[in-house]
């Protein structure tokens, strides 16, 4: 049963996941399993504990972006939480996350 695919509305920019249409904004609409959700809730909790750490540093501009190391984690995870999102959303999902040039193109 755990198999089963359920309908899921998702945020990226708040980190928001919901199974009601009308309960916040939402900008993907994607069929998931449990096992999916789980793990893309941990893709978007990683993104937004690197968002903070990201949000500090920050405020101590030592090193530019490009060279930045630390910027790699939080690029591969935007990348993965999109490609999730490619993989799982319904045809206009799929059609934006396309137009966006964010997945390397082997993930299309």
């Amino acid at each position: 049963m755990e198999d089963q695919k359920k309908t899921y509305y998702i945020d990226v920019g708040t980190g928001g996941i919901s199974r009601s249409a009308t309960a916040s904004t939402w900008s993907y609409k994607i069929e998931a399993t449990d096992a999916e959700i789980s793990q893309l809730r941990a893709l978007m909790d990683q993104n937004h504990t690197t968002e903070w750490k990201n949000f500090f540093r920050a405020h101590v501009p030592y090193v530019q972006y490009h060279y930045d190391r630390q910027n790699d984690a939080y690029d591969s995870t935007i990348q993965q939480i999109y490609g999730m999102l490619y993989q799982l959303g319904d045809e206009e999902a799929k059609n934006h996350i396309a137009t966006m040039n964010i997945l390397p193109h082997n993930n299309e």
